[in-house]
């Protein structure tokens, strides 16, 4: 089976999480990933090190995408750094509107994405592949499901080439928010974003701070095995194997991997589902 997968990496905050991840990244390089992108913090905090990371692995001589946030950007700000960016060779953008930092003033020249999409594509043409975000199981601030699927086919008219979802353990919802945005004219690749489970604890805090449903049964289960790291990690990966496998079953168009900087869980996961 060749299914397209991408990775996704943070900007490191230390020199020694930049050499850990280098060797992270060597080691992914083996599911020959379409593209590798790197988050952005809220307002842009994290921009030297998104860069620097893009940079190394266009270095390395894999595609990489960066993700840009427009919240608090002026259109002059987001013109030069399209020209940054076409400069260093980045084809590919995850363009999202954003969370503004705490104690930051006004919103700036972008309310939402799909403005963002717009202006690219007014200034770049189709110099750049621009991801957007989905959300299966809604957006925390939407006002309705059905605003949900409206605000994201706004992204794709405005010239989105594909989406990358949030991450989520149901793939009913996955399934329903694709023929959703499709009855409504989006129709772009809509990927699945995926979270290996390695860490009960970390998930339950991610998950509660961006709107992702854990099923109750998992969280249950998690909650059973208390420190058992093991039992976790052995439970994690069953479990999103068989999402993955229900995933592409149904026809989904590739995987994106959210890896926190890791490389043992999506290597095993992939490994399972014949992908390595």
């Amino acid at each position: 089976m060749n299914t397209p997968l991408s990775i996704e990496f943070f900007p490191p905050k230390t020199p020694e999480g930049a050499d850990k991840l280098r060797a992270v990244r060597q080691q992914l390089y083996a599911l020959n990933p379409t593209f590798c992108s790197v988050t952005y913090g809220a307002g842009g905090s994290t921009q030297a090190g998104t860069l620097s990371t893009v940079q190394e692995i266009l270095n390395e001589g894999h595609q990489a995408a960066s993700h840009y946030s427009c919240i608090g950007a002026t259109r002059e700000g987001v013109r030069q750094h399209l020209a940054d960016f076409q400069a260093m060779g980045v084809r590919r953008l995850v363009a999202l509107r954003g969370d503004l930092p705490s104690g930051y003033g006004a919103a700036g020249e972008f309310q939402y994405a799909s403005d963002l999409v717009a202006f690219i594509r007014a200034e770049t043409g189709d110099a750049f592949e621009i991801e957007v975000a989905a959300y299966p199981e809604i957006h925390p601030q939407a006002k309705s499901a059905q605003a949900d699927v409206q605000a994201f086919a706004t992204k794709v008219k405005a010239g989105a080439s594909s989406a990358i979802t949030q991450y989520f353990y149901n793939s009913d919802a996955y399934f329903r928010f694709v023929d959703e945005a499709l009855a409504l004219g989006a129709d772009v690749p809509i990927v699945p974003g995926i979270m290996p489970i390695t860490s009960s604890s970390q998930l339950m805090r991610f998950s509660d701070a961006c709107g992702a449903e854990i099923p109750r049964w998992i969280r249950h289960r998690l909650q059973g095995y208390g420190d058992d790291t093991a039992s976790i990690k052995a439970f994690g990966l069953e479990v999103v194997t068989d999402l993955c496998d229900q995933l592409l079953l149904g026809g989904a168009p590739a995987l994106h991997f959210y890896t926190m900087n890791q490389s043992v869980a999506t290597l095993a996961i992939c490994g399972n589902l014949g992908l390595v």
